[in-house]
């Protein structure tokens, strides 16, 4: 394996910029997997990824280095691979990938998870694994969510991104209008409650920011209103935990 000990090695350098850019991203179609699994759930759903970069102390032992093993890849210093900053905990593993292509048209009839502003990477990375693992086949964020292809968002949805039709920069209020089913947000004024509230057919989930939720246009343009009732000493939850609580009710019902 070829070895990048430089700061100004080109190869470096574009990793660099793939990392901390969501223009170079989108500039390239390509973007940055850290971890065995979420190379493995790639390749599954797409085939081999364009390059692997291991970082060096990787290949002593454990899963990155029998992963590569027998495959071709760039080995990366250890210094290299920190400075990346990809995520808190590198795993010693990455790929260069091609980003999906637009998977389909958005469905207005087809359930769906909207994000209204969600900034931080962690909660849209768990938003769009929690909505795949609830059966959703499409989410949309509008403008001002953290970027869904970003490294950080990769890692935290853990090969979600690989089961969903993802739109960025998404009309939602638009979406909203045009939607053949039922659109659904939590809040506080005007709500029914989770477990009572009367709901048939699709289901468009609206989330919003993690300070002050969706944006009030969304709020009056929903057509369900619903409140997660809370008996206990804390007024709110993280918008994850919200989220998750309200897609698998959904999921409940109709195993019921």
């Amino acid at each position: 394996m070829k070895l990048i000990q430089s700061r100004d090695n080109a190869f470096f350098k574009a990793l660099k910029r793939l990392a901390e850019s969501g223009r170079e991203r989108r500039k390239t179609g390509k973007t940055l997997l850290d971890g065995v699994h979420l190379v493995e759930a790639y390749e599954a759903a797409f085939g081999a990824v364009e390059t692997l970069v291991v970082a060096e102390s990787a290949l002593a032992g454990g899963e990155v280095a029998r992963f590569v093993e027998g495959r071709d890849a760039v080995l990366l210093a250890d210094v290299l691979m920190r400075e990346l900053g990809l995520v808190d905990t590198p795993s010693g593993l990455l790929a260069v990938a091609a980003m999906p292509d637009s998977f389909a048209a958005v469905d207005l009839e087809k359930e769906a998870i909207l994000l209204d502003g969600v900034q931080d990477p962690g909660n849209v990375g768990t938003l769009l694994r929690t909505a795949a693992a609830a059966g959703i086949k499409q989410a949309l964020l509008a403008p001002g969510c953290a970027a869904a292809w970003s490294p950080k968002v990769l890692r935290a949805g853990q090969g979600a991104h690989f089961a969903l039709a993802i739109h960025e920069d998404a009309d939602l209020a638009g979406f909203m209008a045009a939607y053949r089913g039922t659109t659904a947000v939590t809040c506080l004024d005007g709500s029914t409650s989770l477990y009572e509230a009367d709901w048939q057919g699709p289901l468009a989930w609206v989330f919003g920011a993690e300070g002050q939720g969706v944006s009030p246009a969304l709020i009056a343009a929903a057509r369900l209103r619903i409140r997660i009732p809370m008996p206990g000493a804390v007024e709110s939850l993280n918008v994850a935990a919200a989220a998750a609580v309200c897609l698998f009710e959904a999921v409940r019902r109709k195993l019921a």
